[in-house]
């Protein structure tokens, strides 16, 4: 691990990512519903048949929200770089998703995406990076989401020049400020089980880190076998809400927080339990077999009403 002191976060405040691009198909909006558990235990489920087929061509087929988290295409080794900060990719933690969704995402597109510093925190043993990714569609400029993702990069802190430690923001905190789970009864509870493979059909969207398919790396991380992705399983919760409270209607998704709390073993049964206050969705899953919370947030709703 590289000396903290050769880092300087100042600099690195006005650091300007390159733009990224990124493309996908019918075939990989699909594959991706699939690997987030859609038609998992009804292969004709009513709600779900509409994001793997469309008896008038593929063209139609509706895309979950959460394949927003795709688009930014941070798989790519080096996506979190910042000059001068040094880091063991292995020791990454994936800490919290924000999404907003602007407008509904075609079938196929081509993707234009802005990328810029959101955060920097020196945590001592650690930093927390922040990285916000516009994605416009390529053809018509049109801003189709923005991503913020937050991970922890274990061994990378102890950089501040003062005693104080250093801490960039550049966004309204309230955004997507902690949130407390009712101790009332839930409004509504979905469960759905993961399968064994999950985590190798998730892995075709384009995370092919081997913390999920290599069981002699999960062990060298502290786990028992290879682990399901922090954001498949923000794909079921997501999933959940929809079915439980939109009716099936993907569109009424605005936003979304996800905060990874634990670990998930493919082939363990997810329960996300939801709160509903006005038009924001509180939500928690949990792993049945261990009862543990797994993953936490909320989700806002668009033009939403009870009568729905």
């Amino acid at each position: 691990m590289a000396n903290a002191s050769q880092f300087d976060p100042a600099l690195a405040v006005s650091y300007k990512f390159p733009d990224t691009t990124y493309s996908y198909t019918e075939r990989d909006a699909a594959l991706y519903a699939l690997g987030v558990g859609v038609c998992l235990s009804d292969a004709v489920d009513a709600d779900e048949l509409k994001y793997v087929y469309h008896e008038n061509g593929q063209q139609f087929i509706k895309i979950l929200p959460t394949f927003a988290a795709i688009l930014p295409n941070k798989f790519k080794p080096g996506a979190f770089d910042l000059p001068g900060l040094e880091y063991d990719p292995r020791l990454l933690l994936h800490g919290q998703q924000y999404i907003e969704l602007y407008k509904p995402f075609p079938s196929s597109c081509h993707i234009h995406n802005k990328v810029s510093l959101a955060g920097l925190h020196d945590k001592g043993k650690a930093a927390i990076l922040e990285i916000e990714t516009k994605s416009y569609e390529k053809e018509s400029g049109d801003l189709l989401c923005m991503n913020r993702s937050t991970v922890y990069l274990r061994g990378a802190g102890g950089f501040s020049k003062s005693s104080k430690p250093f801490s960039f923001t550049n966004y309204p905190v309230k955004q997507t400020s902690a949130v407390k789970i009712p101790e009332s009864k839930p409004f509504s509870v979905f469960e759905d089980r993961t399968q064994p493979s999950q985590a190798l059909i998730y892995m075709l969207s384009g995370d092919y880190n081997p913390l999920h398919s290599d069981p002699m790396i999960a062990k060298v991380a502290g786990f028992s076998q290879p682990i399901l992705h922090g954001l498949c399983t923000l794909g079921f919760a997501v999933r959940a809400i929809i079915k439980s409270i939109c009716r099936g209607d993907p569109d009424l998704i605005k936003s979304i927080v996800g905060r990874f709390l634990l670990h998930v073993y493919p082939g363990e049964t997810l329960v996300t339990e939801m709160w509903l206050e006005g038009s924001r969705v509180i939500y928690r899953t949990k792993v049945k077999e261990r009862n543990r919370a797994v993953l936490s947030g909320y989700v806002d709703l668009r033009g939403f009403s009870s009568s729905l």
